[in-house]
């Protein structure tokens, strides 16, 4: 039996398509994210699965069971499916462990390991009003958990995060799946945050999946610039415009637009033996803490190319060839 099976699924919005007719399935423990810009529609696919929107056209189904919309019945939502929405909201002027029992289905041992996982033991006397942001979704998170789901759907669980809170969310996540065995859902709008936690990621665009894969796969091999963007830094080549290149890529990309990574490509002063490069001058060098990003101009066109080494300055005429590590 299929964990999760949307069929056909669309919303539509005075008059506009929010999302078109989507299919979409999940196996339970499997890893999902899905990646797109800001209005592609991931939070109201998101909605759609919990029920809290009603579908246009289509069904949702969890467990082979349809699930209802709100307009279907009287308290909208599926009693094994959580959802987190980015804008969640805690009551004010309530301790932390008052707050947790108003939802708390669970007994004390159970209960307690949810507040591990969720790192939130030591602020049970606190009130709500004295915690930060990272500790207010962390409590929000586990005020999910202790309805007990089978399902967790996080709608931008690392936005608006410094790095030390965004990898403590991580860690998070990453222990209610492998601890508590609750398979989840993520949205992000940057990729870049799921590339090392997913099974798979989907794209999303203007209501529509526009690639799903790997996220090897969506790294090296994406469908169109929009996706290639989503998953990080990119050189797109036009060959046909920029005919040095073939020099750099080979042949077989002649008259074609050819995608490589910075990391693909290693950079050096003196020129090499082989002769499948490309000669540019260095325009700017910027500092990202375990590597640099070297902006170098070639036949009018600015190539990025990471690197370790500090040996780079603006003005500088480099060499640039296919990395033997970065492919």
């Amino acid at each position: 039996m299929v964990f999760l099976d949307l069929q056909a699924v669309s919303k539509y919005e005075r008059g506009n398509t929010v999302l078109q007719p989507l299919h979409f399935s999940m196996q339970e423990g499997e890893r999902v994210a899905i990646a797109g810009e800001t209005g592609s529609g991931k939070s109201t696919f998101l909605k759609l699965i919990a029920g809290l929107l009603q579908p246009d056209e289509g069904n949702v189904y969890f467990e082979g069971v349809r699930v209802l919309g709100p307009d279907e019945q009287l308290l909208p939502g599926h009693p094994k499916i959580a959802y987190l929405s980015q804008y969640f909201e805690l009551r004010n002027n309530y301790k932390v462990h008052e707050l947790i029992e108003m939802t708390n289905q669970l007994d004390a041992r159970s209960a307690q390991q949810i507040f591990d996982v969720c790192r939130i033991s030591h602020l049970m006397m606190r009130k709500s009003d004295e915690l930060s942001g990272g500790e207010k979704q962390r409590i929000a998170l586990a005020k999910q958990l202790t309805s007990f789901p089978k399902l967790l759907l996080l709608d931008e669980p690392f936005s608006n995060l410094d790095r030390v809170h965004k990898e403590l969310i991580r860690s998070v996540i990453e222990d209610i799946c492998t601890t508590l065995k609750v398979t989840c859902l993520l949205v992000s709008h940057d990729a870049t945050d799921l590339l090392s936690w997913a099974d798979r990621i989907i794209i999303m665009q203007d209501g529509q999946v526009v690639q799903q894969g790997t996220p090897k796969q969506l790294y090296h091999h994406p469908v169109n610039e929009y996706v290639a963007a989503l998953m990080g830094d990119y050189n797109l080549i036009n060959t046909k415009t920029h005919e040095v290149f073939l020099q750099l890529l080979g042949e077989g990309v002649r008259g074609r637009r050819a995608l490589i990574r910075p990391e693909q490509l290693a950079i050096s002063i003196t020129k090499p033996a082989q002769p499948h490069f490309v000669e540019g001058v260095v325009q700017k060098v910027l500092f990202f803490g375990a590597y640099y990003s070297i902006e170098v101009l070639v036949d009018g066109f600015i190539l990025k190319v990471r690197t370790t080494a500090f040996m780079f300055n603006a003005g500088d005429i480099v060499f640039i060839m296919i990395s033997s590590t970065g492919a």
